[in-house]
């Protein structure tokens, strides 16, 4: 269960200026205005998708998420609490439908164009939740159209724009769908081989670090998990680890842990880092390919999702 974080909302009286009488209008704003200190302002309203009971009511539940916020606040966008900001845009992306991320999300950040502040703050919270990686919702296909967005928004500047650049040229790599980039990798002994001459029905490709405990528990979910031995006992499965930094001696050693029916390989002369063919910035990292070598999953770190695909397509 999410942990809450409780706001403490601050209400300011009005104060009306000596010898002046406040007109009706006056004392109506004076009832109703809410001032809020820096960082304590909640959203208005949330939807509550699970009330939903039809896909026009979903629809315009979609379409109107964020009309509790307020994008015309300008500099005092610093009001709304921003773990309230990124708890409302991970429950957003989590809801919208993968066709429709495109649209719904590039929406988002236009109407985040109101001011530089507002489109500061959006784009702060979506690389927390999309990007960040140890955010479980990183999700490349889904932050791209808003990378897009502040690549080409007039209220950024040339020096702005280079990070989210960088980030879009990344991003706009190995899409879902599309083959993935080939790339030689070096065993133990020092034999080479190449990611598509790996003969296999379905290919699992996991970056991975030595003393990562994260990539222990992963690799022991994939030794554990009977679809992919069934298809890996079958021959229809490859499974290949992949370390792609520089520490060899610590890789050596670290190989013991690794199941030997596994392809074991390193990047030697760390091409892909340095040719920025993969995005590593989180380790681990999965890949799930079909025969083709095209990505089924790019940058997972589920293995219960690599599954859930897989025997969605063995459904087929």
């Amino acid at each position: 269960m999410r942990i809450r974080v409780l706001y403490i909302v601050l209400t300011l009286l009005l104060v009306v200026g000596c010898g002046s009488r406040p007109t009706t209008t006056e004392r109506d704003k004076a009832t109703t205005e809410r001032h809020y200190a820096p960082g304590t302002r909640p959203l208005e309203r949330r939807i509550d998708i699970g009330a939903i009971t039809s896909e026009e009511e979903y629809r315009h539940a979609l379409e109107h998420y964020w009309d509790g916020f307020d994008f015309t606040i300008g500099e005092r966008v610093a009001e709304y609490d921003t773990l309230e900001l990124i708890y409302a845009m991970a429950d957003y992306v989590t809801i919208i439908p993968p066709q429709g991320a495109d649209t719904l999300l590039r929406n988002l950040m236009h109407r985040a164009e109101a001011s530089r502040p507002v489109l500061d703050m959006f784009a702060t919270v979506a690389e927390v939740v999309l990007h960040d990686p140890n955010s479980p919702l990183r999700n490349d296909e889904y932050y791209i159209p808003i990378l897009e967005v502040l690549v080409t928004t007039p209220l950024y500047d040339e020096y702005d724009r280079i990070a989210p650049t960088y980030d879009l040229d990344i991003a706009r790599k190995n899409r879902i769908g599309t083959t993935a980039t080939d790339f030689v990798y070096t065993l133990a002994n020092g034999r080479q081989g190449r990611l598509h001459a790996i003969d296999a029905r379905y290919t699992i490709v996991m970056f991975s670090n030595p003393g990562c405990p994260m990539c222990r528990e992963i690799r022991s979910q994939i030794e554990a998990s009977p679809l992919i031995n069934e298809l890996r006992e079958r021959g229809d499965m490859a499974i290949i680890t992949l370390y792609p930094d520089e520490d060899v001696d610590a890789w050596r050693e670290y190989l013991a842990e690794l199941p030997a029916t596994w392809i074991n390989a390193y990047d030697k002369g760390m091409t892909l880092t340095k040719e920025r063919l993969y995005n590593l910035n989180a380790i681990p990292s999965l890949y799930l390919l079909d025969k083709h070598k095209r990505i089924i999953i790019k940058d997972g770190s589920n293995v219960a999702a690599i599954e859930n695909a897989i025997a969605i397509m063995e459904a087929q």
